[in-house]
Parts: structure tokens; C-alpha cells; sequence
């Protein structure tokens, strides 16, 4: 199954907001999705660091 192009998930993603939704309902719902891409595409190239790690750089316990 192909993933949706952005035309396609932008007219899902409106046509899930209630009638009543304002233009700031609209583009806080895009900053969320483009938010979850960003950090899905950082996770598949990779370019991430594990808790362990972070708790290291900052002297927590693991």
C-alpha cells in the first residue's frame, strides 16, 4: 500500500476537524503531523541516541 501523498493527508487531516475548527485548529493539526514525520524520518535514518545514553551525558542514574 503506497503512503498517501500530501494532498491526500491534507484533505484527511481537515476533514477530521470538527465543523467549528479556526484556521489555528488547522495549522496546529499540520505542525503536529509535519512534527511526527520529521521524527519518524530522523528515526529511520538512524540519527537517533538511546536513553542510556542521554542519562549518561547528563549524570543521571540508568
Amino acid at each position: 500500500m503506497a503512503a498517501p501523498t500530501v494532498k491526500q493527508a491534507a484533505r484527511e487531516l481537515i476533514e477530521r476537524l470538527p465543523e467549528a475548527a479556526t484556521w489555528d485548529d488547522l495549522e496546529y493539526e499540520i505542525y503536529v503531523r509535519r512534527a511526527i514525520d520529521d521524527g519518524i524520518a530522523v528515526c529511520d535514518a538512524g540519527d537517533v541516541v538511546s536513553v542510556e545514553e542521554v542519562r549518561r551525558s547528563y549524570g543521571l542514574p540508568a
